[in-house]
């Protein structure tokens, strides 16, 4: 009886979805975390009569055909990069995106990684850093005796030492053509893949490009009224899924019955 498969696809993209709004849920106070949603597709179909054939030996065209859907697939995960809120920290190494970009990172095996993570600081040498110790490209060094680090919207840093202000370098930001073929390697990092396309760098404040927002920090675009709809919708749906199996099992018994 095809109606228990059909069900149990139901049942597993159902599943999918849930675990999909759990994450997202669960990073609702994540710095700059997109969240996901899942994508379904139906799955191929079982025709016993195809449509536009024909009926009889006078030419007679079918306009309907007898056509039965298998089920329901995931197709993708998709990260919906929609800018998140910005919240004040005033904290100087605290830096938020406005806008489309990703700040340069360096990974543990000296790949670039890229994040909407601002929330810096400095190391033992001064170098800016993330929370998790990756080293920000191109590398800003901020000298030990700096009494303020300003950065401006166009990504220049700048150190006041001695009551003069220096420029301390460059921040550059990476944009993608497909930034959803990003993938998330956790710790708020993603890796360039072939669907994502090669990085374009440019400026904080150029043409397609985040200005750079300092003392603030890009907050999760979690709307949690939003995820809990999507969470009843898909339990509902997955109890629905549950009573057709039990449905085609009662019928599936009735038969089995009468065969006895």
């Amino acid at each position: 009886m095809r109606a228990l498969s059909i069900a149990a696809t139901g049942m597993a993209a159902q599943q999918t979805n849930v675990e999909v709004i759990a994450n997202n849920v669960a990073n609702i106070n994540t710095t700059g975390f997109k969240r996901s949603r899942a994508e379904f597709a139906d799955l191929l179909y079982q025709s016993d009569r195809a449509a536009g054939t024909l009926a009889r030996d006078d030419d007679t065209i079918i306009p309907e055909g007898n056509t039965i859907g298998l089920g329901v697939r995931t197709v993708a995960i998709r990260n919906l990069s929609a800018q998140g809120p910005l919240a004040s920290t005033n904290n100087h190494y605290d830096l938020a995106l406005s806008g489309r970009g990703y700040f340069q990172v360096q990974g543990e095996n000296n790949e670039i990684l890229y994040t909407r993570d601002g929330a810096f600081n400095r190391d033992q040498n001064g170098q800016l850093i993330t929370l998790e110790g990756n080293l920000v490209i191109p590398n800003i060094t901020v000298p030990a005796n700096a009494t303020d680090v300003v950065v401006n919207a166009s990504g220049q840093v700048f150190a006041v030492v001695g009551g003069k202000q220096q420029q301390l370098g460059q921040l550059t930001l990476a944009n993608f053509a497909n930034e959803t073929g990003l993938a998330p390697l956790g710790g708020n990092l993603f890796q360039e893949t072939e669907a994502s396309g090669a990085p374009n760098l440019g400026n904080p404040g150029d043409n397609g490009f985040a200005k750079i927002q300092q003392g603030y920090l890009e907050s999760s675009n979690v709307d949690p009224v939003k995820e809990i709809t999507e969470l009843i919708t898909a339990q509902r749906a997955y109890e629905m899924n549950s009573k057709v199996i039990s449905a085609a099992d009662d019928m599936y018994n009735v038969i089995t019955k009468d065969i006895r």
